[in-house]
């Protein structure tokens, strides 16, 4: 008996190596001989494509990461693969998946600890803007919603503090910027709808109190609420957290158009792609066409760019903005009180900002970038050069 009882256990584990590498092969098989996608939709990105084969880059490692990087990017069945590691992470009672704390009804993205030598690399980098342009910027670094709803974390979550952090690099740029607390707005206003549930953007109405608070220091009367027609005008907008999980329980976004009542948006956008190229001209600040497609947040200015020049038609001096994509949803605003607003992607950009712009031309420069990208992103080094 005992002997038949190995047998069956050897026959056993056999069968289940044999379905088990069986389907690995297969996997890969149809991974391999599969339609290859350039961009996914779903994650808003384009997906990495088969690494060169060089003798350097197998011996730094890095011909076998780009090739990791390709299979996970364009392995089959990839968006259900996601669905069930979701699933199976909420049936084990986690409240994380993919970097994503799932909660009760928001997603919110798992900060990384800030990298002090990128941020001590970024606050030079403003610094040494400030001094060889003569000119003191005004900086705001907002909060992410990791930050503004932590309470809401799991208790073990590991959370940078990031108001702390914030603090920190304002106190670093004493006597070089003139920074905007838009913490404290924020924080108090954080049971209205100031940050999107589904993505890592703020709302329209988040932007909309930093712009309150940013006239306080820039010297401008910012208008009120009511001087707006709000326009509801994107649904059903699902951004980069639930890319990562998707979790169709979370409850998707609406995306707002704030409109000055009396006037509109008058703006004409110059847009620079590829230094040295003409730029692509567009009437208004909005591109419409985004609110059809998975990609909503790029109704504001469409896709990162480079550089891209806005003449809003309204008086006022110019303004200089360097940037993320926060910044999006804020120039509108910000655009009701200058002729032109000039913004900046380092991330986009490989050559020095002195090649683009006179920053002597402007009346005003402002850095706009959330404290995740301020904490991780070393583009702001670059100001240096």
């Amino acid at each position: 008996m005992e002997k038949n009882d190995k047998i069956f256990n050897i026959t056993v584990s056999l069968v289940t190596c044999v379905v088990f590498f069986g389907t690995l092969i297969g996997l890969g098989a149809a991974t391999a001989f599969s339609e290859k996608k350039e961009f996914s939709e779903t994650e808003n990105r384009y997906l990495a494509k088969f690494p060169e084969f060089t003798a350097k880059k197998v011996y730094n490692g890095s011909f076998a990461k780009g090739v990791e990087d390709f299979l996970s990017d364009h392995f089959v069945g990839h968006d259900g693969w996601i669905t069930v590691k979701t699933a199976a992470s909420l049936a084990a009672g986690m409240r994380e998946s993919n970097d994503i704390y799932i909660l009760k009804d928001r997603l919110v993205e798992k900060i990384p600890a800030p990298d002090p030598a990128v941020t001590a690399q970024s606050i030079e980098g403003i610094k040494k803007f400030a001094a060889d342009n003569d000119i003191i910027p005004y900086v705001m670094i907002v909060p992410t919603q990791a930050e503004i709803y932590k309470n809401e974390l799991p208790a073990d979550a590991p959370n940078p503090d990031q108001k702390a952090f914030i603090d920190s690099v304002y106190s670093e740029l004493s006597g070089s910027a003139a920074t905007i607390d838009v913490y404290t707005t924020l924080n108090a206003n954080r049971k209205d709808y100031i940050y999107y549930r589904t993505d890592h953007h703020w709302t329209t109405k988040g932007a909309f109190l930093a712009y309150t608070e940013a006239a306080k220091k820039m010297n401008f009367e910012p208008m009120g609420e009511s001087s707006f027609d709000i326009d509801h005008a994107g649904h059903d907008f699902r951004g980069t957290f639930y890319s990562k999980v998707l979790f169709d329980s979370a409850e998707p976004d609406t995306v707002d158009i704030w409109l000055p009542s009396e006037k509109g948006d008058r703006s004409v956008l110059e847009i620079y792609k590829n230094y040295g190229e003409e730029p692509m001209l567009h009437d208004g600040m909005y591109f419409r066409e985004f609110l059809d497609v998975k990609d909503k947040y790029s109704t504001f200015f469409g896709q990162n760019m480079p550089m891209i020049n806005v003449i809003t038609g309204n008086p006022g001096g110019r303004l200089l903005v360097i940037k993320d994509s926060y910044a999006h949803s804020l120039v509108p605003f910000l655009a009701n009180h200058y002729s032109e607003i000039c913004m900046l992607d380092l991330r986009y950009i490989q050559i020095s900002y002195k090649e683009l712009v006179n920053v002597a031309d402007y009346d005003a420069v402002l850095f706009v970038y959330n404290a995740s990208t301020f904490m991780s992103d070393d583009d702001l080094k670059k100001l240096k050069y």
